[in-house]
């Protein structure tokens, strides 16, 4: 899977704030360019007048502390010349704590829980700092947004209070920095052999109903296919249907995990929670995709098989259908030029489609951010602690150095536009480069920065062209759902909800597995799903939710 597969986790039936993706780095050669380069951009930008108090470099040499997050893809070198950009920038050095990425989130827990976290704490999914409020361990970031005035910019220029406000937890305030999206990103959705459809005078689906008939004419041409065949447990597939069955899913990818989410929605049209997998709506999502697979047209190992199972259908030509995302497109298209051989295909990402309830996406413009380690305040610097990452994370400047790097050394501009020097290579936007941005330099990595976030122009100047035009077409072509509004349970509330929460969802998520490849009948079993889930304690947990909601709503 990509580098941005990880933000695949969260789905169907919860408000989920998943958000994700900052990826990694930092720098190695060409120090003594690359030194001039920086100190020259800064001092042109210390130089100007500031009177937002936007650009920030220390007077004394800084050092603050950070945990870090090493990809395997490009594993952390202490040489990168990210590190000696950001000194070169900011006057401060970074003191990591380096944690592999598969160990992340376990090693953060305990850290944190220990009282020996470092001060800066990335890599944090709006949700994950949940566990560490009640103890004090980590700051109520909001105390201090007044001293960040380039996240306060982009959260009132962009629009996104509402977004900022659903991160509210029981006392008001929020405890996580999140990354920001001036304009929504789209990562998943289907991709075609558009050849296979040309050929065979196929047009391109815009609904699911088109789908299905395309999926119809597939199946009679190739009567041996499954002409879809999906990954990641069908999940995208999923969650991509439901909103626009009109079910009030919301997640940052349409990649949902429904084994961690909570199964009570909010309904913005009656200003309440509701429980749906018993509603109309989401009988007729599974409905859909049942029928799918009685006709043979959805592979029903889609839930079941591997990956790399799933993808091998795909670039061998076994299937014609399956669900991707912008990077993971790419990757499909370099194993079918050795597969089918360069030239003798076309594959199209689509864009997502619509449903009976139009063409509704469900996401957010926020990304995984920043928890900032409560003995942080301690720190005599930390006024400066609050301007680093403020600048770092959230200014234009920042933002285009930990993405770009340091013009000069690995990129140039080129009639105003981005461009990597002529030996450098990111995402194959110069495959003859013979050095990597990441891997050699340390930039465009998870932990600093986001692929497609930030300021839109920025977010443009790393797509493809037809990255780029995917993307503005979702945003032209389909509508974002609202963010559904906080409800900040108590940590005894929220222990509550969990204990009712979980076996419901456990339970949902084995029906809908069987009802969908039929090892359950939607028409004879149905009423007796909604009985069971019932039992298991809907009416307290849609009852706890409101009851939380409309307090925390009058205060």
């Amino acid at each position: 899977m990509s580098k941005n597969a990880k933000r695949l986790l969260s789905f169907l039936l919860v408000v989920v704030l998943a958000v994700g993706v900052l990826l990694s780095g930092c720098g190695n050669k060409n120090s003594s360019s690359s030194s001039n380069n920086t100190s020259k951009q800064t001092q042109t930008a210390t130089n100007n007048s500031d009177p937002q108090n936007l650009h920030f470099k220390s007077d004394k040499p800084l050092e603050f502390t950070m945990l870090y997050s090493d990809h395997p893809n490009y594993p952390y070198k202490s040489d990168w010349l990210l590190w000696k950009a950001i000194k070169d920038a900011t006057n401060v050095t970074l003191k990591l704590t380096i944690v592999p990425m598969s160990d992340y989130a376990q090693k953060r827990s305990l850290l944190i829980s220990s009282g020996q976290a470092p001060e800066i704490i990335p890599k944090t999914y709006p949700g994950q700092e949940v566990p560490f409020v009640s103890s004090g361990a980590i700051l109520p970031i909001s105390d201090y947004i007044n001293q960040m005035p380039n996240f306060s910019r982009e959260v009132k220029e962009w629009g996104l209070q509402n977004d900022i406000n659903s991160l509210k937890q029981a006392d008001g305030k929020f405890y996580v920095l999140p990354m920001l999206h001036q304009t929504y990103t789209m990562q998943y959705s289907l991709a075609i052999r558009q050849d296979i459809f040309e050929k065979n005078n196929i047009p391109i689906p815009n609904t699911w109903d088109e789908l299905e008939s395309a999926l119809k004419k597939l199946k009679e041409i190739y009567p041996n296919t499954y002409p879809l065949s999906d990954r990641w447990q069908g999940k995208a597939l999923i969650g991509e249907a439901l909103p626009t069955f009109g079910v009030p899913i919301a997640g940052s990818d349409g990649l949902f995990d429904w084994t961690q989410t909570s199964t009570v929605l909010y309904n913005s049209a009656k200003d309440d929670w509701e429980f749906y997998p018993t509603s109309q709506e989401y009988k007729d999502t599974l409905t859909y995709f049942n029928r799918l697979v009685k006709e043979g047209l959805l592979d029903p190992a889609s839930f079941t098989q591997t990956d790399d199972q799933a993808v091998q259908k795909f670039v061998t030509g076994k299937s014609f259908v399956i669900m991707t995302n912008t990077q993971e497109i790419q990757n499909m298209i370099n194993q079918m030029n050795q597969t089918l051989g360069k030239g003798n295909f076309k594959v199209t990402q689509i864009l997502p489609l619509a449903g009976p309830k139009g063409g509704v996406i469900a996401g957010n413009r926020l990304e995984n951010g920043i928890m900032i380690s409560a003995k942080a305040k301690d720190d005599p610097n930390f006024p400066q602690l609050l301007k680093f990452v403020d600048w770092l994370w959230y200014s234009e400047a920042g933002e285009t150095l930990t993405k770009w790097g340091v013009e000069g050394v690995t990129y140039q501009k080129v009639n105003g536009k981005f461009q990597l020097m002529p030996d450098v290579n990111y995402m194959n936007l110069n495959p003859s480069g013979t050095k990597n941005l990441q891997k050699d330099y340390g930039f465009s990595g998870g932990v600093f920065c986001l692929l497609y976030g930030g300021p839109k122009d920025l977010a443009e100047s790393m797509m493809t062209p037809e990255v780029a035009n995917f993307e503005n077409q979702v945003n032209t072509q389909r509508k974002l759902l609202p963010v559904a509004p906080p409800v900040p349970f108590t940590e005894s509330q929220r222990e509550q909800a969990n204990m009712l929460s979980q076996p419901i969802s456990d339970y949902v998520e084995q029906m809908m597995l069987k009802f969908i490849t039929g090892v359950a009948s939607i028409d004879k079993d149905w009423d007796s799903y909604v009985q069971q889930v019932n039992a298991k304690g809907v009416d307290q947990l849609v009852k706890l939710t409101n009851d939380v909601y409309k307090s925390s709503k009058n205060k």
